[in-house]
């Protein structure tokens, strides 16, 4: 059935018009200013003839087709975030005792054998084997 001007117009039918509208503001063709006062008027229209009357000096507008936004984002391979809590952890855990270390050394007027090494140094390899050969997505079940 075709649809005549005088036909009563639906709800989703103005709003199919209002997503013209905003598409035309948003490409430039209507103002904001002009574009407010026929968002008011449309919402006051009854009938189809009303709805063309908003929108007939505006080209068509296919909203189906519409182009797809192509974003570009450069990819960045970022460390799994449990990871880096892990260095930063061992990080940490390093500074703290080669702080006490430094202190023991002072206080006993002596240099003390380099104990912290023995700490950092293992849980540093199986950090360094699971950057490297581990997994760079967590997995999920």
């Amino acid at each position: 059935m075709a649809k005549s001007p005088e036909m009563r117009a639906s709800d989703a039918d103005r709003d199919r018009v209002a997503a013209i509208l905003r598409e035309h503001t948003a490409q430039g063709r209507l103002t904001m200013e002009e574009f407010n006062e026929r968002l008011e008027q449309l919402y006051q229209t009854k009938t189809y003839g009303e709805l063309a009357r908003l929108t007939s000096d505006l080209p068509d507008v296919d909203l189906r087709n519409r182009p797809a936004k192509v974003e570009s984002k450069s990819v960045k391979k970022s460390a799994h975030p449990g990871l880096v809590a892990a260095w930063q952890t061992w990080a940490v855990a390093s500074g703290i005792n080669w702080v006490i270390w430094l202190i023991v050394s002072i206080t006993s007027s002596d240099l003390v054998y380099p104990w912290p090494l023995w700490v950092m140094g293992p849980w540093g390899v199986v950090l360094l084997m699971s950057t490297i050969f581990g997994a760079s997505k967590p997995k999920t079940e």
